[in-house]
């Protein structure tokens, strides 16, 4: 059996959604000191839905793929839905990951809420769907 599935392997050679807002409505980083990869998500909202979605990855290509496919996910989708995204959502629609790079999907599942914790922060007046 291959140690990545296609779909890993297919988003870490072409990301899905890489680069900056420079307007970003809310902005989340996180950061693994163990393994050294640092994510950054970006996040454009109107109308309580996800418009655009950018993200920038230092890592391996298991953190590569789950930013992009957790971009993927939530893109078009309503904020209360990108709340509810799990690691373990991510990475069964990559077709899994090894269990050595599980935490990959967790920083991208803890990147985006870091990016919508920062959007409520930035926009008091918007009641926070949980």
């Amino acid at each position: 059996m291959a140690l990545y599935s296609e779909k890993v392997m297919d988003h870490f050679r072409n990301p899905r959604n890489v680069g900056i807002i420079e307007d970003a409505d809310g902005v989340g980083e996180v950061g693994n000191a163990k393994c050294g990869d640092i994510m950054k998500m970006y996040l454009k909202i109107k109308d309580d839905i996800i418009e655009d979605v950018k993200f920038e990855t230092f890592g391996c290509g298991s953190a590569i793929a789950s930013s992009s496919m957790a971009t993927e996910l939530i893109k078009g989708k309503p904020v209360s839905e990108a709340l509810k995204l799990t690691n373990k959502a991510v990475a069964e629609a990559l077709d899994g990951l090894p269990d050595y790079k599980m935490h990959c999907s967790v920083l991208a599942e803890e990147a985006i809420k870091n990016a919508l914790d920062d959007y409520y922060a930035r926009h008091p007046d918007i009641a926070r769907e949980e």
